[in-house]
């Protein structure tokens, strides 16, 4: 029977994790299928397990000898000078236990997520535990081990012969993924993000635009620090029904980092929930006007993993399954996760009024993210 949503989950996805202080926590995915449960928003029959990814299915993108290395640096035996040449062993990507099945799982629920939605089992999927999009062929990055979107596009291009749409919203560069298919003419990939002048990893300039036959379907929208609902949500309609009317792909999938929060430790932009409402909201509609329905979501970022996170990625079901939840946040929710957040948690799901003070540059601001859009896309005539 066909579901028209399904929500991919494992409590093992927990299992990532670096360490008890590191930025990267995935209870946020926990968080988040918790909250859904209680407002009644998801139900058993919606959830789907996901499956490990095989190093075939890993290979797709990443180089078998990474893939070794990765195995053995979870064993505890890979030697550091070796590690360090992998990206693995860094203060961003430490080395824990069982590095490589924890991550082989991630990759395994977007894949989950792509053969419901392309075998027609499901219109839309969502993998909250994916969205890792700095793991580059061989080496780890930003706190990415294996590139689950890199490998799931792959996996689309083979098995079903699509042309895919990946569209991030990450605060963060979509770099892994954009190299990956930089040469590419059967995927488009487009990176709404915080300029890399300020942020790691320094790159998504709006002349990345892809080379030989994969010129000019790199798209990349550097926003200035800052930036607030009104013009990040104008630069994300604007960019995406501009590039989803030139590529018409066949299925999209999004990356759905909530780290351009104005809570976010990590990154300067000033969006609040209202704009997490948005950015799913769109993805939905463009998918039904262009791709039939087909729609993938994956996490990725979202360092204020209490107050942020489960909100934000919640609104990405609710869009799916055509629900609208305001109001108060529920009580059991709150007591059950109070005694372990360290912040104190919103009881609202959308934010206070007076999130922060006023951004003195605001339509200075407004007008450089215009422009930054027009140069981006100056050569789509459509």
């Amino acid at each position: 029977m066909k579901c028209d949503s399904l929500f991919v989950y494992s409590s093992d996805y927990l299992n990532y994790k670096f360490s008890d202080d590191h930025p990267f926590n995935h209870i946020r995915v926990k968080l988040t299928q918790d909250l859904l449960t209680e407002v009644n928003a998801l139900n058993k029959e919606e959830i789907i397990a996901p499956r490990m990814a095989t190093d075939s299915d890993i290979a797709l993108i990443h180089d078998p000898a990474y893939i070794e290395a990765v195995k053995k640096a979870g064993k505890g035996s890979l030697a550091s000078s070796i590690a360090a040449n992998y990206g693995l062993g860094t203060e961003d990507t430490p080395i824990f236990t069982k590095m490589h099945e924890a991550s082989a799982l991630l990759v395994g629920g977007t894949l989950t997520a792509v053969d419901a939605v392309m075998t027609g089992k499901s219109s839309h999927a969502l993998n909250v535990g994916g969205g890792l999009h700095h793991g580059f062929r061989g080496k780890a990055s930003g706190f990415c081990i294996y590139n689950d979107s890199s490998i799931a596009i792959e996996y689309m291009k083979q098995k079903y012969g699509a042309r895919v749409l990946y569209v991030d919203t990450d605060a963060h560069h979509g770099d892994g993924v954009q190299w990956a298919f930089y040469d590419d003419p059967d995927v488009c990939t487009l990176s709404i993000h915080e300029t890399g002048r300020y942020l790691f990893p320094g790159t998504g300039n709006i002349n990345e635009k892809g080379q030989g036959k994969g010129y000019g379907f790199s798209f990349n929208i550097p926003i200035d620090a800052f930036t607030e609902d009104e013009s990040f949500q104008e630069v994300y309609e604007a960019s995406f029904r501009k590039v989803i009317n030139f590529f018409k792909p066949d299925v999209i999938l999004t990356q759905n980092g909530a780290d351009a929060h104005y809570y976010d430790p990590l990154t300067h932009l000033s969006v609040s929930m209202a704009s997490y409402e948005f950015i799913p909201k769109l993805a939905h509609d463009l998918a039904h006007e262009y791709c039939d329905g087909k729609w993938i979501a994956v996490g990725g970022g979202g360092y204020d993993v209490w107050r942020v996170v489960p909100r934000a990625w919640s609104r990405i079901w609710f869009e799916m399954k055509g629900l609208s939840i305001t109001g108060s946040l529920p009580e059991k929710w709150l007591e059950r996760w109070k005694p372990h957040s360290p912040l104190e948690l919103p009881v609202n799901w959308h934010d206070e009024k007076n999130l922060y003070d006023p951004i003195p540059r605001k339509q200075e601001i407004t007008e450089k993210n215009k422009l930054t859009v027009e140069r981006a896309l100056y050569q789509i005539v459509n």
